[in-house]
C-alpha cells in the first residue's frame, strides 16, 4: 500500500488546498497559503464563530455576538473552521466553482476539530440543499460533500437528502442582510421520506460558508418544525465583519 501511494503521488502529485500548487503531502496548504489562512479559535460567538474580544471563562456561559443578539438564531450552537478571507475564501470558491472535490476530506478535519465540543451521540448530519437546477449545472453539492466527510470522520449518521430546496433562489452574493433573509422565504422544505429520521434527534447542518445565516436559519427552522430536539450548525468558513 505504501508503494502504491508513492506511485500515485508521483503520477498525481498532491496540490495545495488553496492555490492548487504542488505540496509535499496531500491534504494541506503550501508554505505561502498557510499564513494566509485564518483559523477561528480562541474567544468566539457560540452561535456563529465570529471572533470576540476578551477571554473565555467557564462561568461566563455562552458568548453571543451583537449580530446574533439582534437576529436570534434558530440553532443552539454554531462553529466555523476558517475566516472567509485569504486562503479560506479561495478554498470555498474552488470547491464551489473549480471542481476541487479533493477538498472536503481535508476540510472536514478542520471542521471536526472546530466543532469537537458540539457533537453529541446519535446526531444526524445533513447538508444545506441545492436546487436541482443548480445541482445539475454544478454536478455536485459542495455542502453535501463536506457533510459526508464530517459524518465519516465522526462516525455520525449522514442524511444527504434530509432537506430540499423548493425553488431556485437567486444567488445570495451581493445582497444585504434583509435581502438574504427575504430571498430564503419558503425556499426550504423537509423531505417527507426522511421525517422519521429527524424527529427527537439533534441535527447538525453543514454548509460551506456562513454570511448572514439566512440559509442556515431557513434550514434550521424546517428541522425544528419537523421535530428535531436540537439544531446545530457547522461551516468550513465564516464571513467575519470588518471591525
Amino acid at each position: 500500500m505504501g508503494m502504491l501511494n508513492t506511485l500515485v503521488e508521483v503520477v498525481y502529485p498532491p496540490h495545495c488546498l488553496s492555490c492548487g500548487g504542488t505540496v509535499e503531502a496531500g491534504g494541506g496548504l503550501c508554505s505561502t497559503c498557510w499564513p494566509d489562512a485564518t483559523f477561528l479559535a480562541g474567544t468566539r460567538c457560540d452561535l456563529c464563530s465570529v471572533p470576540l474580544p476578551g477571554e473565555v471563562h467557564a462561568e461566563d456561559g455562552p458568548l453571543i455576538c451583537d449580530a446574533c443578539l439582534t437576529t436570534p438564531r434558530p440553532w443552539s450552537k454554531g462553529r466555523s473552521a476558517l475566516a472567509y478571507s485569504g486562503a479560506g475564501r479561495r478554498m470555498v470558491l474552488s470547491l464551489k466553482h473549480a471542481d476541487r472535490t479533493d477538498l472536503p476530506d481535508a476540510a472536514a478535519r478542520w471542521m471536526a476539530n472546530a466543532a469537537r465540543d458540539i457533537f453529541v451521540p446519535d446526531m444526524l448530519v445533513a447538508p444545506v440543499p441545492l436546487h436541482w437546477i443548480r445541482l445539475f449545472r454544478r454536478r455536485y453539492n459542495q455542502a453535501a460533500l463536506l457533510s459526508a466527510a464530517v459524518a465519516r470522520m465522526t462516525s455520525l449518521e449522514h442524511c444527504p437528502d434530509l432537506l430540499k430546496r423548493l425553488r431556485a433562489t437567486p444567488t445570495q452574493e451581493g445582497r444585504g442582510r434583509d435581502a438574504r433573509f427575504a430571498n430564503m422565504t419558503a425556499a426550504i422544505a423537509l423531505n417527507d421520506a426522511r421525517r422519521a429520521r429527524v424527529q427527537g434527534r439533534s441535527v447538525l447542518l453543514v454548509d460551506d460558508v456562513l454570511t448572514s445565516g439566512a440559509t442556515l436559519a431557513a434550514c434550521a427552522e424546517v428541522c425544528r418544525a419537523a421535530g428535531a430536539s436540537d439544531v446545530r450548525v457547522l461551516t468550513l468558513a465564516r464571513v467575519v465583519p470588518e471591525a
